[in-house]
């Protein structure tokens, strides 16, 4: 399989790493399990579907999945792996079709799941000025990535993905010191006192309404029902933040480092919320229904 090289064709690339449900086979309906709680209205197992899906794997709530108790639904994103493994690994036979193929196809779609996830992140990075000098690697890695996604079933089963993230992680945390160092010296000098956070911060509930954050580091951070209202989070690294229920009406995250639809989604924003321009805003936003 030839390389592909992000620099070629950086949108393009980026919508085959979004889900197309209408290309899947309602993997993330069946495959992932559930417990009753805030984000589900019930209980249900790994590789049993949820009672939902329709025969044409299609939702039967999708338009009121949030009012009907299914919010964990509508933040979840599996950057196009469903359609990955539907059409490209099992060769667009469904679970279904073929029964036989069920538990194996439903073992390798979260293998493939967190696979796409790292690309989306090696192809942001590659879109970073800050990170050329290290374009190169980056470029190298993404290739290796999306080899294996192209592998057969059984080959995805043997990919060490614990080993191969650790890879990634490492050009992309170079990636987040050569971004935030830039800011640093671009907001040098600048009145205000930023505020420093370390990776994995309990930010739980935390007051930082208008806070200056601009090039901090928040992997891992818990934002769950932090006030980020009128936050500045520009350049800051916010690569496995938790932002249930943040609060980010009005905040900037233009330049935000790994900011991912999913954490968006699970965000409470509004018109006013400003976002990197591979990101949607969520329509239930506009509508003001999640505000408090």
């Amino acid at each position: 399989m030839s390389n592909f090289n992000v620099a070629e064709g950086t949108e393009d690339y980026r919508n085959l790493l979004k889900a197309d449900c209408e290309q899947c086979f309602g993997l993330c309906c069946v495959a992932l399990p559930f417990a009753a709680s805030a984000d589900f209205a019930m209980d249900k197992n790994a590789g049993s579907p949820c009672h939902n899906l329709q025969e044409n794997f299609r939702c039967s709530i999708h338009a009121g999945l949030r009012e009907q108790g299914f919010r964990g639904c509508t933040v979840y994103d599996c950057f196009g792996a469903g359609q990955q493994v539907s059409q490209v690994t099992f060769g667009s036979h469904s679970w279904r079709q073929a029964p036989e193929s069920a538990e194996l196809m439903f073992e390798v779609f979260p293998i493939m799941r967190q696979l796409h996830e790292m690309l989306w992140y090696l192809t942001e990075a590659l879109t970073r000025e800050q990170a050329h000098p290290i374009h190169t690697k980056l470029q190298d890695m993404l290739n290796k990535t999306r080899q294996l996604t192209r592998q057969d079933a059984q080959s995805v089963m043997t990919i060490d993905v614990t080993r191969h993230r650790a890879e990634v992680n490492e050009l992309l945390m170079e990636t987040s010191e050569l971004i935030r160092a830039g800011a640093e010296r671009a907001t040098k000098g600048s009145s205000g006192r930023r505020k420093a956070f370390g990776r994995g911060a309990d930010l739980i509930g935390a007051k930082l309404k208008g806070a200056d954050l601009r090039g901090a580091n928040l992997r891992g951070a818990y934002l769950i029902a932090a006030d980020l209202r009128d936050a500045n989070l520009r350049w800051a690294d916010l690569i496995g933040a938790d932002m249930r229920d943040a609060d980010i009406r009005g905040a900037d995250l233009t330049d935000s480092i790994f900011l991912v639809q999913g954490q968006v989604n699970s965000a409470r924003g509004d018109e006013q919320t400003k976002l990197p321009p591979a990101l949607s805003r969520p329509s239930y936003w506009a509508s003001g229904a999640e505000r408090r």
